[in-house]
């Protein structure tokens, strides 16, 4: 086959391909429009039938025109309907929880998950839960109860957790050689108190016979005390009392500031603000921070949201108690005490019991 037989046969070849494509697109726009018809026709018929229902419903003869005023009340009515269902739907739901006996705070909880909910002094409060904050990370579901005690496991369902008591005069003599038996591996000692009126510094009672019987049976050790200061001046000072107390002894466990709302009108600290009462939390702290121990503040809902400024006592482990399952707080915390009610080997009545997640048996 010569040259000119093959350019030819190319070209041929090459007329072919182009035809073939040009059909191809001519096709395609064929099928387009075909498809463009169908659904006018399609839309058409539905309008057609939309008018009839709408006629047959309305009772309209023919003309079928809505002003911008009549639109936007259909468009109004259908948001009230609306809204209507959903309030409905929420209240309904709102009672069948409280029938069913779950109290009304802990229904607000669940509704305003974007709030921190408090109920305190005959109150509902709500604190957006701030993203400058600190979070924790624990998984609820990994907060098992066992028996009378709960633990916190890892992802393989291991104990990833410590089991502790704290301890005051409040429960009499302890018989610290038992205690060990129920798996108690720490436990925070009343060091003492500041009085409700007077504003009395006092030792606890059982302050060294407590530290002394859980440090002789291998028990880490931490130290609480419940403080009524109004001043930074004050704070300083019982961290002070504090500090001489515990000089001797190894503590190993922070040295927690226990601060607590008192009923009482007449409490020296019932006047105190937010502002007054922060300042103070971070002058304990730093007392004992530069002492060389570690600091932390207990307190619940209310001490954390209404009494402190969260903010500014960011620095600080906390201890949070709170006496429900599961434990209801957005941020940071090292350890819960859930209950006030335990019971262990060698005490005699009632004991606090917390969950540390946090392995503080070796001083930094």
């Amino acid at each position: 086959m010569n040259k000119r037989t093959r350019r030819n046969k190319r070209a041929q070849q090459v007329g072919l391909i182009t035809n073939i494509i040009f059909c191809l697109i001519t096709l395609s726009a064929l099928t387009g429009c075909i498809v463009l018809l169908l659904q006018n026709y399609t839309m058409r018929n539905e309008s057609v039938e939309a008018m009839g229902r709408i006629e047959e419903l309305e009772g309209i003869a023919s003309e079928y025109i809505y002003s911008q005023k009549d639109l936007d009340a259909h468009v109004q009515e259908a948001a009230q309907n609306a809204a209507e269902q959903e309030k409905n739907a929420i209240l309904g739901g709102m009672k069948r929880k409280i029938l069913e006996g779950e109290s009304t705070v802990s229904v607000f909880r669940e509704l305003f998950t974007e709030d921190v909910v408090v109920y305190a002094d005959s109150k509902y409060h709500f604190f957006p839960i701030s993203d400058s904050l600190k979070k924790h990370n624990y998984v609820y579901e990994n907060f098992i109860e066992r028996g009378n005690e709960i633990v916190y496991t890892d992802e393989s369902q291991k104990i990833a957790s410590f089991k502790g008591i704290d301890v005051s005069r409040h429960q009499g003599e302890i018989n610290w050689s038992m205690v060990p038996e129920d798996e108690i591996s720490y436990a925070f000692i009343r060091a003492g108190y500041r009085g409700n009126s007077e504003g009395k510094l006092i030792e606890d009672e059982y302050f060294k016979d407590n530290i002394e019987g859980a440090l002789e049976h291998n028990i880490d050790v931490g130290i609480y005390f419940y403080t009524q200061a109004l001043t930074e001046e004050e704070a300083v000072e019982e961290a002070e009392f504090v500090l001489e107390l515990i000089e001797d002894y190894e503590i190993t466990y922070p040295v927690v500031l226990d601060l607590e709302e008192v009923a009482d009108a007449s409490a020296r600290t019932s006047e105190m603000t937010k502002e007054e009462y922060t300042k103070a939390a971070i002058a304990f702290c730093e007392t004992i921070r530069k002492a060389g121990y570690t600091p932390m503040i207990y307190g619940n809902l209310k001490t954390f949201m209404i009494m402190l400024d969260m903010e500014q006592i960011e620095a600080y482990d906390k201890w949070f108690a709170y006496y429900d399952t599961t434990v209801y707080f957005p941020y940071d915390f090292t350890i819960w005490q859930y209950s006030s009610n335990g019971s262990v080997k060698g005490i005699g009545g009632n004991v606090d019991m917390n969950v540390c997640m946090k392995d503080y048996s070796h001083k930094n």
